[in-house]
C-alpha cells in the first residue's frame, strides 16, 4: 500500500490550543517512590506539568525547541523540570547518559521456524508487561494495525491498560510514537484512545483522547511525511482513529527528534495498578488480535514477512504479582494478525 492510500484514512484536523492534559492519577497504589499528584501514562508516571495536549493542527519543531500553531504563532516546547518513574516506581532523570527503566525480559522468536535465532532482550522501557516485534536494517516508512475494543474488566482496582503498536530506534532510542487504545487512561474505568510522542525534555506530548466503546473496530496508522528513500523523516503522523465511530485522535506532522525509526511493535501491552487477572479484559483468558498488520519500509514497499519476536517481562524468580497468561503468538505465518494474551 502507498503513502497516500495510508493517508486516505487519515483525516483533518482543525486548530485549538495546548494544555496540559488530566490523565487518571497515580492514586494510593502506586509504587512508594512515585509522589503524590503525578499521572499515569503509557511510559510511566509524570508529573502533571510535563504531560501536554498538543491541539488539532499544532506541530512540534524541535529545531527551534517551539510548537507552531495553525495561525503562524508560535509557543515555547514544554522542558519538563521533575524526573518520571517507571510502572514498578524506579526513577528515570531528567537527562540519563542512558535508559535505567529497562525492565528484565526474555526474547523469543515468532513464526513456522524453529532455528531462528533469538536476539538478547533489547531495550525495553516503561515496564511493558509483552510486546510483538521486529527489525529492520534500514528504516520504517509507515506501520498500521486494527483490533476490536475488549469488553471492560470484571474488576476494578484502579488499573490502567494501554494497547498499541509502535516505532522507535533501537540503538538510540529518545522518543516513541504510537496510536494508543487505553482503559481508565483519558476517561475513567472506559476505553479511550489518543496518539503520543514521549519523551525528549522529559514531556510527554499526546493528542486529545476520544471517547471508544466495547466492539469498535481501531486503526492505528504511524506514516512518515518524506520522499520515499528517506532513511530518516523529520516529519511524521500518528493517528488513532475509532472506524465504528469515526471518532479519531491525531497528531500531525509530529518531530522524529533525530530518531531513525527501524524498531516496529505490531502489539504492546503495558499496565497498571493490576492486583489480580479480572483487572484484565476476558480475566485469565484474556486476548487481544491485531490484525491486517502491514509494516512499510521506507519506500513506502510493504514488508511481506518480517521477522517477529515475542519479548515479554521476566516474571520470576521472584515473580511479579500477578502472574497471569502472558505471551503471544503470530495467527498467521506473515504476522498479518497477532495476538496478546494476559
Amino acid at each position: 500500500m502507498k503513502r497516500g492510500r495510508l493517508l486516505s484514512l487519515l483525516v483533518v484536523m482543525f486548530a485549538c490550543g495546548i494544555a496540559a492534559r488530566a490523565q487518571v492519577l497515580a492514586g494510593p497504589n502506586r509504587p512508594a517512590t512515585v509522589p503524590e499528584g503525578y499521572l499515569v501514562t503509557p511510559m510511566g508516571y509524570f508529573h502533571p506539568s510535563c504531560v501536554k495536549e498538543v491541539a488539532r493542527g499544532d506541530i512540534l519543531r524541535p529545531d527551534e525547541m517551539a510548537i507552531r500553531h495553525p495561525n503562524g504563532s508560535f509557543s515555547a516546547m514544554h522542558v519538563c523540570a521533575y524526573p518520571h518513574f517507571t510502572a514498578d516506581g524506579k526513577e528515570v532523570p531528567l537527562n540519563p547518559s542512558d535508559d535505567t527503566a529497562t525492565a528484565k525480559g526474555e526474547t523469543v522468536p515468532l513464526g513456522p521456524s524453529k532455528d531462528a535465532k533469538v536476539e538478547p532482550p533489547p531495550f525495553i522501557g516503561h515496564s511493558w508487561i509483552e510486546a510483538i516485534y521486529a527489525r529492520t536494517s534500514s528504516s520504517y516508512g509507515a506501520i498500521s494495525t486494527e483490533f476490536k475494543v475488549p469488553s471492560g474488566p470484571a474488576s476494578h482496582d484502579g488499573q490502567t491498560l494501554y494497547f498499541f503498536p509502535g516505532l522507535q530506534d533501537f540503538g538510540n532510542v529518545k522518543t516513541i510514537l504510537q496510536p494508543v487504545l487505553g482503559w481508565n487512561a483519558d476517561f475513567r474505568n472506559a476505553w479511550g484512545i489518543a496518539s503520543w510522542n514521549c519523551c525528549v525534555k522529559g514531556t510527554v506530548f499526546k493528542s486529545p483522547g476520544e471517547h471508544t466503546a466495547t466492539g469498535h473496530v481501531i486503526y492505528g496508522v504511524i506514516v512518515n511525511q518524506c520522499s520515499a528513500g528517506t532513511l530518516s523523516c523529520r516529519l511524521w503522523t500518528v493517528n488513532t482513529k475509532d472506524l465504528t465511530s469515526g471518532a479519531f485522535s491525531k497528531l500531525f506532522n509530529e518531530s522524529n527528534f533525530g530518531q531513525t525509526f527501524d524498531w516496529g511493535f505490531g502489539a504492546v501491552l503495558e499496565v497498571y495498578n493490576v492486583a489480580r487477572c479480572s483487572d484484565y479484559p476476558g480475566g485469565s483468558k484474556g486476548k487481544l488480535t491485531s490484525y491486517n498488520v502491514n509494516f512499510y519500509n521506507n519506500k513506502f514497499q510493504k514488508i511481506a514477512a518480517p521477522t517477529w519476536f515475542l519479548w515479554k517481562v521476566w516474571l520470576g524468580p521472584p515473580a511479579k504479582s500477578p502472574v497471569c497468561g502472558y505471551g503471544g503468538f503470530l495467527n498467521t505465518a506473515s504476522g498479518s494478525a497477532m495476538t496478546l494474551t494476559y
